[in-house]
């Protein structure tokens, strides 16, 4: 086996090489403004998305749509699961606490404090909710990577130290729509992780959050991924 890759596709898109060479795409969100794709040829082996806004999986989830076409599995909550039915793309449901294995790989289902709905277009600015979530993502090697998904800080992180000791976790800095980085410095020491790397800043001057000043604030590394960078745990 190889060793996890971690690449930043840019805002809050990232994508697990596993050590077993399996794809796994956490909110690719391809019309981002700080995008970049990784090198062809692609493998899509699990789509993972953690709420349905748009920043996170495009207008209409068209990111998961497409992502899904060549057999990919696809899990998010039960909500998603039948909003993408209605595209014709077969998701797995499920919720909070459960566990669900693909491609060899353990995705744990854990919340988020936050919102979640998608952007549907063609009918002026209308939503449906689908919900949020974080996952707990068990490789084959066994390493555990805790991928908060958009969030505040929340005391039952210290849950996530409990139940799996992650030594990596990814979480937004940005602030406004998420916790800045004071809090996510918090979010951290709750989990326990020795590595963090911050997603969900810069796109926008309103996500000022950086991870010079999460590196202040923690004593954890701060791996702080350009998009389109990889960074092997």
């Amino acid at each position: 086996m190889s060793r996890l890759r971690i690449t930043r596709l840019g805002h809050g898109g990232v994508l697990y090489q596993s050590p077993g060479d399996k794809w796994v795409w956490v909110d690719r969100w391809s019309g981002a403004p700080t995008y970049v794709a990784p090198p062809e040829p692609w493998q899509v082996d699990v789509v993972a998305p953690t709420h349905g806004h748009f920043d996170h999986v495009g207008d209409d989830a068209i990111d998961v749509v497409d992502l899904a076409q060549d057999g990919a599995t696809v899990i998010g909550s039960h909500e998603m699961s039948l909003y993408l039915g209605e595209k014709g793309i077969a998701a797995v449901g499920m919720n909070k606490g459960g566990t669900f294995e693909a491609a060899g790989i353990g995705f744990t289902m854990v919340h988020a404090d936050h919102t979640g709905a998608v952007t549907l277009t063609g009918g002026g600015a209308t939503t449906r909710e689908v919900g949020c979530w974080g996952w707990v993502i068990r490789f084959e090697d066994g390493t555990v990577v805790y991928h908060s998904g958009d969030t505040d800080v929340f005391g039952d992180m210290a849950l996530v130290r409990e139940r799996w000791t992650p030594t990596i976790t990814v979480m937004p800095i940005g602030g406004h729509y998420t916790m800045g980085p004071a809090d996510a410095a918090r979010a951290v020491a709750l989990v326990g992780a020795r590595t963090v790397i911050p997603v969900h800043y810069g796109t926008f001057p309103i996500l000022a959050g950086t991870p010079a000043e999460l590196a202040e604030a923690t004593d954890a590394e701060v791996v702080a991924l350009e998009p389109g960078e990889t960074w092997e745990a």
